[in-house]
């Protein structure tokens, strides 16, 4: 309880000046026009906005990589969920948008936060073998699918996963959580008795931990890429549409009766 005459703590943010203040629009301390809008990327404004820092030349080439490698991939589950609504709303694009892009979760797309998380974890211990294969055992005892591993198609290694390594690379990353999450896919074979492979997300937790990029937002960086990739579609579905074959297939799955089951 406030004790009598004390004041509300005034809420603020840090991020942007309201549309109320018509005599500045700043971002992050940084005037909007001037220093920002003509001058920064696209990605260096996510990352910039996000954490508060202007990256650096590695930072945005790291960045710009990961929000282009998960645009898109043909016709994905979001995908098909976004152009059977742009089907249905055809003057209403972004509802579409916006229902695929709620697909981005733990199944589809947006498990590298799962990989940054135990990652960040994993890189302050001395030994990151060890800590690995303690890590990777306590999972498999519990059944538990790791972050970032497994993919129906690519095998014995994501195409995606491998270009964004070289940029990294290129680009002059640390390298050490790329280097501890291929310790984890080394460990997973060993207690699993079989390859798994270390997809694009597994990919991005590590290099998006390499450049300071928080794991608590990962997931938004999978979401604003994909948001780009699933306009194309939207866009795609008013001209040349794929609603029909889907529901054309739709009227080929039979129909069970339970009584005479």
């Amino acid at each position: 309880m406030m004790t009598s005459g004390a004041s509300k703590k005034q809420p603020v943010t840090r991020i942007g000046t309201p549309t109320s203040d018509t005599h500045r629009l700043r971002m992050r301390g940084k005037d909007t026009l001037s220093e920002v809008v003509g001058r920064m990327t696209f990605a260096e404004v996510f990352y910039f906005i996000v954490t508060g820092r202007a990256p650096d030349d590695t930072q945005r080439k790291v960045m710009d990589a990961a929000l282009v490698v998960l645009m898109d991939h043909g016709i994905t589950p979001n995908a098909m969920v976004a152009r059977l609504i742009a089907d249905s709303l055809p003057d209403q694009p972004q509802i579409g948008v916006g229902a695929g892009i709620m697909m981005v979760g733990d199944k589809f797309v947006g498990t590298m936060s799962g990989a940054g998380a135990y990652l960040t974890e994993g890189i302050k211990h001395a030994d990151p073998r060890l800590w690995a294969a303690r890590f990777v055992e306590q999972a498999h005892a519990a059944k538990r699918r790791l972050a970032g591993f497994g993919h129906p198609y690519y095998a014995p290694t994501d195409p995606r996963s491998d270009r964004l390594f070289e940029i990294a690379h290129a680009a002059g990353v640390e390298g050490r959580h790329i280097a501890l999450i291929k310790i984890v896919g080394e460990e997973l074979d060993r207690v699993s008795g079989r390859h798994m492979t270390l997809n694009v997300t597994g990919a991005l937790g590590a290099i998006l931990c390499e450049i300071g990029f928080p794991v608590a937002a990962m997931r938004g960086l999978a979401v604003v890429g994909r948001a780009a990739g699933l306009v194309a579609h939207v866009t795609e579905e008013k001209t040349a549409p794929i609603s029909p074959s889907l529901m054309e297939f739709a009227g080929t799955i039979d129909y069970a009766d339970p009584e005479q089951e």
